[in-house]
């Protein structure tokens, strides 16, 4: 008996490093991922600009894409690393791997034919996410709905393979499987693209112009590379799974209790992480009556999801297996620990990245954007989005450690109820944002006003409520949150911030003034080195403020580099 508490002592002793540990490869690996994405987004924004084309690949995007964030960063990998742990702990080996092909399969048939019934009922798709679209807009919409409705099953058969590896505790595969994704839509779609183009195209400045023939083939090659790049992302990740033992075996079972445990966690499960992603759904349809607003969403929304994957995600994905472990041991207090120190980790990355892009959202967009289609219009528009969306981003990245949290207690009624209602209050709050909003800026090119600021920040107002909820509705489940020290890191982490954001601003605002034009370097200059020196004061108002989840990350990867 001493010693199998020895042993346990042992093994649950550093749960809370290798959660740390295990967070910084899922970042360094995700981070390349979002870097990619970005590239992406680049090339998007060069050729395709942000008017009719970008309008009508958003739209057509927007389903497969709303299941992917669901499958991939939500229900689907939490229901199973849960099932999957548990036959791991309490059954064997061998019927963990029966379950994995269970799952993986019923998925294929499943999904098989939703994809199916997507591609015929493609044109009512559009007509309900973007109702006020021209009929040329809608049409080719609906061609791209149509090419990349299939993408759905390829990221499912993904998210089986990131939820095998995570729950065996092999993370730098799985979160660089989206690094295969990025660089097959990039390089697939852009092949495409010339080759159906007919060698290039143009793309009108004008977001309210109908493009050439020769440009909407341009887009539907795109639309193509996002299926290779889905292809890619499941194939990158099948050598690691027969690493790991996982050997395919041509077996179904609907009635299976290991496969009807994951569709029951997994249902409600898909409404308590569909918040955000259906309050996309809803800004969309809102958008579809802005010339522009469904492309200056994307854009800024790419640029949200580069920290949200880097740190929410990361963290995240990293804490579930263990606290999964620590649930199917009834061990309570550690669970409550290594969650409240995920929930501090996700401050200290997500506040600083929040104040940052308020205040440099600018300078940022037009180094990354601004060039080919397009303009400095589009800059604007898309810093005012990107700013509102910054409101929530803590919000944001903390429903990906906390919604989880809740699938490893076995109770995934909770955050279900939570979205139900966070998604009417959204639709309500954007209804009346959009008109307010839409007051300002109004000019010929705009004549929507800022609207779409309106429906990014009623998106961030949603999750900021969602995050609220389940950590009021975490604490009365597990018993306390440990929240003294939860606010105790938010207000350091906050004061830390604002110094940063000061120092950002000024730097900024005195080379914007020593250094006129827009040549590449001085915009680099203009976003990189207030990014630097704001880094510098986080650094010292961090070590001043006592944020121990600072001294946390850098003493990780200080014994990382000694291993090293």
């Amino acid at each position: 008996m001493r010693e199998a508490g020895v042993a346990e002592g042992r093994a649950t002793a550093p749960a809370r490093p290798s959660v740390a540990r295990s967070a910084g490869i899922i970042s360094l690996a995700v981070m390349g991922s979002r870097i990619l994405g970005l590239v992406r987004e680049q090339v998007f924004a060069a050729y395709f600009g942000a008017g009719f084309l970008n309008d009508a690949f958003q739209v057509g995007f927007r389903i497969p894409n709303t299941l992917r964030d669901l499958f991939a960063e939500g229900a689907l990998s939490a229901a199973f690393v849960k099932t999957f742990t548990d036959y791991i702990e309490k059954r064997s080996e061998r019927e963990a791997w029966r379950l994995a092909n269970m799952v993986m399969n019923a998925l294929a048939i499943v999904l098989s034919l939703i994809v199916i019934v997507g591609i015929i009922f493609s044109p009512e798709i559009v007509a309900v996410i973007a109702r006020d679209f021209s009929p040329e807009k809608a049409a080719l919409a609906t061609t791209l709905t149509r090419i990349m409705f299939p993408f759905i099953l390829l990221v499912a058969l993904a998210a089986v393979a990131m939820g095998v590896l995570n729950a065996k505790h092999r993370f730098g595969i799985p979160a660089s499987a989206s690094t295969m994704f990025n660089i097959g839509s990039i390089v697939g779609g852009l092949a495409f693209a010339y080759w159906l183009s007919g060698g290039g195209w143009t793309s009108p400045r004008d977001p309210n112009a109908i493009p050439s023939a020769e440009a909407q083939w341009a887009i539907i090659g795109m639309a193509i590379g996002t299926l290779i790049g889905g292809a890619l992302q499941f194939l990158v990740q099948v050598p690691s799974l027969f690493r790991v033992g996982f050997r395919f075996e041509p077996i179904v079972s609907f009635t299976d209790p290991g496969v009807r445990q994951v569709m029951r966690l997994m249902a409600p499960a898909i409404i308590g992480t569909a918040a955000v992603q259906i309050n996309v759904l809803v800004n969309t349809f809102f958008a579809s009556s802005i010339n522009g607003g469904p492309s200056w969403l994307g854009y800024a929304f790419r640029l949200m999801q580069f920290p949200i994957g880097v740190f929410g995600v990361a963290i995240g994905t990293a804490t579930l297996p263990t606290i999964s472990r620590f649930a199917v041991r009834g061990e309570t207090d550690s669970f409550r620990s290594t969650l409240a120190s995920s929930i501090g980790l996700v401050f200290l990355f997500t506040i600083p990245s929040a104040c940052g892009l308020v205040v440099l959202g600018h300078p940022i967009i037009a180094l990354i954007y601004e060039r080919g289609a397009f303009t400095a219009n589009d800059t604007h528009m898309v810093a005012l989005a990107l700013a509102a969306y910054s409101v929530g981003l803590v919000g944001y990245a903390a429903i990906k450690v906390l919604s989880p949290a809740f699938y490893a207690l076995d109770d995934a009624r909770t955050p279900m109820m939570v979205s139900l209602f966070s998604i009417l209050v959204n639709a309500v709050a954007n209804y009346y944002f959009r008109d307010l909003f839409g007051r300002f800026g109004v000019t010929p090119l705009t004549p929507s006003g800022y609207a779409h600021v309106g429906l990014a920040l009623s998106t961030s107002c949603v999750a900021l409520v969602n995050f609220f909820a389940l950590a009021f509705l975490m604490r009365r489940r597990i018993g306390r949150l440990e929240g003294r020290r939860i606010v105790a890191s938010f207000v350091r982490i906050a004061g830390a911030s604002i110094a940063l954001s000061l120092v950002s601003y000024v730097t900024y605002r005195l080379l914007d003034a020593a250094l006129p034009g827009t040549r590449l370097i001085v915009r680099l200059a203009e976003a990189l080195v207030p990014i630097l020196t704001g880094s510098i004061a986080f650094f010292f108002a961090a070590k001043a403020f006592g944020v121990r989840e600072f001294d946390q990350a850098l003493n990780e990867l200080g014994r990382r580099f000694r291993r090293r």
